[in-house]
């Protein structure tokens, strides 16, 4: 089984870590919110049908506010606002910017030790070298970068909330509803953004990067994240949060012709830094709030990977 858990790894380090220059080119000629809503449509309706073939479990009207409330956390504020964000940020940039969602996790489930604190403080470094307001060489818009900020936050809260609200007890039906849900908010964000689908106007790279984001990006990586929770530790699993971002720069440099400058390898080993240093902090010892928070910390940081926030959020070693 080992060389099925190696290409699995590989799926989410690699697949995972493309899916924002893959953002970056769907957004080129497709509306971000347009393209958010087809893409999360696609895999949502599908996971849909396959998790009421698997569970035919009813679903209530509590399944369907626990899934809204994550889509709107985890696909609206989060993954759609990565996506608007992307007309303007290089996808090596906003990956790294992206990967700070284990510190808001952290940080909102009350995580309150000193390496917690140092790695917050780290991380935010980083993100400060990116887009160092008094340098005229940062490396982009400052605007774009405070709203990948804001949704690294959103995702942060939407993992700690996920125990709170009941989510359908099958996962693929659950994430099913959530992107459902999230891909009829991200329309109506579309329609009143004043956004157009002028499908004449989209070129065939767009269609395709939008193609590859709802096949590899979500069903792919969703299966082989929550396969891998079954068979591997939890921990083990989390390390594509540090990897996914370096994977990002590089192929945004090489296929997106991004400029690899000093500023951004320093703030991607800064912010890389900060990430390792959370994740291997684990749970803290004292019971809290803040158990979410080592159960959660593997579900929120690859725009991609929300397709499985949904089944780490009860726990981070069950199968989805």
């Amino acid at each position: 089984m080992r060389p099925l858990v190696t290409l699995a790894y590989a799926v989410l380090y690699v697949v995972w870590g493309s899916t924002y220059l893959a953002m970056k080119f769907a957004v080129t000629t497709l509306p971000p919110f347009v393209a958010a809503s087809l893409r999360f449509a696609f895999s949502g309706l599908l996971l849909l049908a396959i998790g009421r073939l698997v569970d035919k479990t009813p679903i209530t009207r509590r399944h369907l506010l626990g899934s809204a409330v994550q889509g709107l956390l985890l696909l609206v504020f989060g993954n759609a606002a990565v996506m608007f964000a992307m007309r303007t940020v290089p996808s090596g940039v906003g990956a790294l910017v992206v990967a700070t969602t284990p510190l808001f996790i952290a940080l909102f489930g009350r995580d309150f030790r000193r390496v917690t604190w140092l790695g917050i403080g780290l991380g935010l470094l980083g993100v400060a070298v990116l887009v160092d307001p008094f340098s005229t060489d940062r490396a982009a818009p400052l605007g774009g970068v405070l709203l990948l900020v804001a949704a690294s936050a959103s995702w942060g809260l939407g993992a700690i909330v996920l125990k709170t609200f009941p989510v359908h007890p099958s996962n693929a039906t659950a994430v099913g509803l959530q992107m459902v849900i999230g891909a009829l908010a991200q329309t109506a964000l579309a329609v009143v953004d004043g956004e157009r689908l002028d499908v004449a106007g989209v070129t065939h790279e767009s269609w395709a990067a939008l193609v590859y984001l709802a096949v590899f990006g979500s069903l792919l990586g969703f299966s082989c994240y929550g396969w891998l929770l079954k068979v591997e530790p939890a921990t083990r699993v989390a390390t594509y949060a540090y990897v996914n971002p370096v994977v990002a720069v590089m192929l945004g440099a090489w296929l997106g012709n991004e400029p690899l400058t000093g500023r951004v390898v320093v703030a991607a080993a800064v912010i890389v830094a900060a990430v390792v240093l959370i994740l291997s902090a684990g749970r803290p010892r004292a019971p809290s709030t803040s158990t979410s928070v080592s159960t959660s910390v593997s579900t929120s940081v690859s725009t991609a990977a929300s397709t499985s926030a949904s089944s780490a959020g009860d726990d981070a070693t069950r199968a989805p």
